[in-house]
């Protein structure tokens, strides 16, 4: 909890300012609690200020000043409808109380957009022979774009979902992601895992310890850059009660040529070189806890068998179609076309 954020309402309005100012660089603004811990409150510089224009004193309370009616997340809300519904009125600080009332957690939404109840596994074991030379003494996931690693893209995405059950699973110079998440990453500890023997593109989740607490796992690959959002996907992916949800990147297919439509020897029409959009494979799935534990421990799998043997069981098995960016990182050209955007990106947000 960040004990920095909160203040008795009975701490006076001078010491609340320094209070404020020690906030500098950070969301500005106090949690109030009375004597007994309960949330009474929140104050502002705003509030203050407001407060001295109306007459009150600086040694006047903080219950003088504060904000009565505040947003904050209760034991009975939806946490996901709270903290998108509070992202779009611009609040950045949200507590969570418990039963009785007092701060259990305080979120900053400039950094933790929302709470998915997910974990994750990233996939890292790959060789990236496209890449070579680049891969031939670091592993394609740690390549940077843009000076990060491809990897902590995806790492900060996932944490600003809340995602903090995180692991990776290696084996090309795997020493190396490991020695890269010896440290936390955007307050995550990240697992690494070790493919003793390469079990194919989804077979080494048989290796990562069984989730608990989470509904679902996101599986990806490890060297995808893109903007997809998690919340929407996993909203998407409860909406239609999935066993799985796979991430799907309109692929457009034009044909420079007018195509006929018959019916055995007749024509029923003729279309001037038309436009098909197909949807492809993202490499990001969510999949049920439940599924990801039929898989077998140290046998061979790969993403499509997987997911053709849910379908043949009767699974529900849907797609979420991706806007925004979306690369797959399997070629040098592709590799110059990320250090393009992130360039372009970096300069669009100064």
């Amino acid at each position: 909890m960040a004990d920095n954020h909160i203040i008795n309402d009975t701490t006076s309005l001078r010491d609340a300012l320094a209070a404020l100012n020690r906030l500098s660089g950070g969301e500005m603004t106090l949690l109030a609690v009375d004597d007994d811990g309960i949330m009474t409150g929140t104050l502002t510089d705003g509030d203050v200020r407001r407060a001295l224009l109306d007459g009150v004193s600086l040694d006047s309370p903080v219950s003088e000043a504060m904000h009565r009616k505040f947003r904050a997340i209760h034991a009975s809300d939806d946490d996901l409808d709270t903290m998108r519904r509070c992202r779009s009125m611009g609040i950045a600080l949200l507590p969570r109380l418990d039963a009785a009332g007092r701060v259990a957690e305080v979120i900053d939404l400039t950094r933790t957009h929302t709470k998915l109840p997910l974990s994750a596994i990233l996939m890292a074991g790959g060789r990236g022979e496209r890449l070579r030379p680049l891969t031939d003494t670091c592993p394609k996931p740690l390549l940077e774009i843009d000076g990060k690693p491809i990897i902590d893209y995806n790492i900060e995405a996932l944490s600003k979902c809340g995602i903090r059950d995180i692991t990776v699973t290696t084996r090309y110079l795997a020493d190396m992601i490991k020695a890269h998440f010896s440290e936390p990453r955007y307050g995550v500890e990240v697992e690494c895992v070790e493919e003793t023997e390469p079990l194919g593109t989804i077979g080494a989740v048989s290796l990562v310890s069984e989730r608990t607490g989470t509904e679902a796992t996101v599986v990806m690959n490890s060297d995808l850059l893109t903007t997809i959002s998690f919340e929407d996907m996993y909203l998407h992916h409860r909406a239609d009660n999935a066993d799985i949800t796979i991430a799907a990147v309109p692929y457009v297919v034009s044909v420079p040529y007018a195509i006929l439509t018959t019916d055995g020897n007749r024509v029923s029409a003729i279309e001037e070189k038309p436009t098909y959009t197909h949807y492809a494979n993202g490499g990001i799935y969510m999949i049920s806890n439940s599924l990801l534990r039929t898989i077998e421990a140290g046998k061979r799998l790969d993403a499509p068998d997987f997911i053709d043997r849910a379908i043949a069981e009767g699974r529900r098995v849907t797609y979420y179609p991706v806007s925004g960016t979306w690369i797959d990182i399997g070629s040098p050209a592709d590799f110059r076309q990320a250090q393009e955007i992130m360039r372009h990106h970096r300069y669009l947000s100064h």
